[in-house]
């Protein structure tokens, strides 16, 4: 049966074409009808006929408000029976919205795998994203070879919220690691380095992460078209800043970082890539 999917987003497009590379049949529910035509897949009218369509319907939004809207709108996820259906909801979600929405496709016959992403476009592309999965083992090891089409690591976490709050503090890393990075490659070509040296020794000195290596060509060049937005680490250091005051724990360098993505935001460059916060620092 063909396989769902809704989010045509600068992910959400890269792992839908992975799936159809990988020879699955991807009908699609998305807001915008141009992208999904631009794609060439087929698109449904509503949430609902695509689930209707489809045994698993994966979802890659941009935050939980989105998720919740393609759910409970008017012909949205939950207005279709759900019994036999699976929903793999890519999305970086918050640590509390995503219990919900486990109970939400339950409660309505459905299965619901908490699945967010460690990745981007690029790797996406390529089947080498990481995916971090909570829910019911059963429902995971009855997906897993779909979930391999487009990760070369999963990692399942068990109980609900885990595998979102796992996310979540591997998007501190993230955002921590970027503006580092950028500022320690601006402060170095303040002292007279060539921006390419400065990278290029960072990158097999303390520097060394997939951080660097994924974004060094974008600051070497200055593209910063997105592929992981100011817009979404921002929104992430947020949650992580709600998870941290949940627990009732300070949070430093990660509380620094989201004001500087903020900053981003501001400036109007919530759009680019988050290697772009190189140029709060130039």
């Amino acid at each position: 049966m063909s396989v769902g999917f809704i989010g045509l987003g600068n992910l959400g497009s890269a792992i839908a074409r992975r799936l159809a590379d990988m020879g699955e049949d991807i009908k699609v529910w998305n807001r915008t009808k141009a992208k999904a035509d631009a794609l060439g897949f087929e698109m449904m009218f509503t949430p609902k006929e695509l689930v209707d369509n489809c045994d698993t319907v994966f979802m890659c939004l941009f935050d939980s408000n989105g998720v919740r809207d393609v759910l409970t709108q008017t012909d949205g996820l939950l207005s279709a029976d759900l019994s036999g259906k699976t929903i793999i909801d890519l999305s970086t979600n918050h640590f509390n919205d995503v219990l919900s929405f486990h109970q939400m496709v339950e409660e309505k016959g459905g299965d619901y795998l908490e699945s967010p992403i460690f990745g981007s476009v690029v790797p996406a592309s390529k089947g080498e994203v990481t995916v971090v999965v909570s829910g019911k083992e059963a429902v995971f090891q009855a997906h897993k070879a779909q979930l391999e089409k487009f990760g070369n690591n999963i990692f399942f976490l068990g109980a609900a919220g885990l595998a979102t709050k796992m996310k979540l503090i591997n998007n501190l890393c993230l955002g921590s690691f970027m503006a580092t990075i950028a500022e320690s490659t601006a402060l170095g070509e303040a002292c007279g380095i060539e921006k390419k040296d400065i990278l290029d020794i960072l990158g097999v000195g303390g520097g060394k992460s997939l951080v660097l290596a994924a974004k060094t060509q974008k600051l070497i060049d200055e593209d910063f078209s997105a592929h992981f937005s100011n817009a979404a680490i921002n929104k992430d250091l947020h949650c992580v800043q709600d998870l941290a005051y949940s627990m009732q724990r300070p949070l430093y360098t990660g509380s620094i970082v989201k004001e500087l993505f903020s900053k981003m935001k501001q400036m109007g460059k919530g759009d680019e890539d988050l290697s772009s916060i190189y140029q709060l620092f130039k």
